[in-house]
């Protein structure tokens, strides 16, 4: 459970990558990739955090992602049992094509579009939806003429709306993914202690309020919020593989067990004991 560079690998002879019901409803996914995301979830009520913009869903929720804008699984906190289907699309997905068919215009413009992120809502929603739970059924050239129908639908739906007024400036070059990767590792090898801000800051040689400023503008979420989710997904995997509450507590970086009951509520929204309940149950 890292931010990071999700590794996307599409198959050899298709421009795509479908993942039909990917179940991460108990683990905070907060990632990014230079793939087009669209994502459809069918069954849930959950919250839609993509960049800076968080809001609620209800029944249903479909949304198309830019490149390299940072997001939350959209599964996240889901206990319903839900569908949910996540297609990948290729950055160079028809390359010049775009700019040189006039057929395919409405589709550059969606492009662009998504870097601001897009919720579809309505008649819309619910037809692409359908088309996307069927899309992993059909062999390579009929995905790729079914993707154009979907993006096209898309593209003419007044049933949309952007996330952010602005398109979402990718902050993640090169340097800033070298330099959060020291803070990750960091993070991964020290979760189980005390980790402070300050030991923190000085890895990237900054002041602890410019490595606070920092973390925020990078990632979108503050560190210790990053931190807490962090600590709790490794908690959520020590209880469900029969460590006890006390244990998976003092074996992740808490240091009394209500204020690790307390962090736990407000990342999942439960108590441990219920959710340990519900796992082996």
């Amino acid at each position: 459970m890292k931010i990071q560079l999700e590794a996307i690998k599409p198959d050899a002879e298709s421009s795509f990558h479908i993942m039909v019901n990917p179940r991460l409803n108990d683990f905070f996914f907060w990632h990014f990739h230079p793939e087009i995301e669209l994502t459809y979830i069918e069954g849930a009520d959950g919250n839609r955090h993509v960049g800076d913009h968080i809001s609620k869903y209800s029944g249903s929720d479909l949304v198309l992602i830019g490149s390299n804008i940072p997001h939350l699984n959209f599964d996240y906190g889901v206990k319903s049992n839900y569908e949910k289907i996540v297609l990948h699309i290729k950055p160079d997905f028809l390359a010049d094509a775009l700019l040189h068919h006039p057929e395919l215009k409405p589709i550059r413009l969606l492009f662009s579009k998504s870097l601001h992120g897009i919720a579809v809502s309505g008649k819309t929603k619910h037809q692409v939806g359908q088309w996307l739970k069927q899309l992993h059924t059909l062999n390579h050239f009929e995905q790729f003429i079914e993707v154009l129908r979907i993006l096209h639908r898309l593209a003419q739906s007044k049933e949309t709306s952007l996330l952010h007024a602005q398109p979402v400036k990718n902050n993640y070059n090169k340097r800033e993914q070298e330099r959060l990767q020291v803070v990750y590792k960091y993070i991964d090898a020290h979760y189980h202690e005390k980790i402070s801000l300050k030991n923190t800051a000085a890895l990237c040689h900054l002041s602890e309020a410019a490595f606070s400023r920092y973390f925020k503008k990078i990632t979108q979420i503050t560190f210790t919020h990053f931190l807490n989710h962090y600590r709790i997904n490794h908690a959520k995997r020590l209880m469900v593989s029969d460590h006890n509450i006390s244990e998976a507590c003092y074996a992740c970086g808490f240091e009394s067990l209500s204020y690790f009951n307390r962090v736990f509520n407000k990342v999942t929204g439960e108590n441990p004991m219920e959710f340990r309940k519900r796992y082996r149950g």
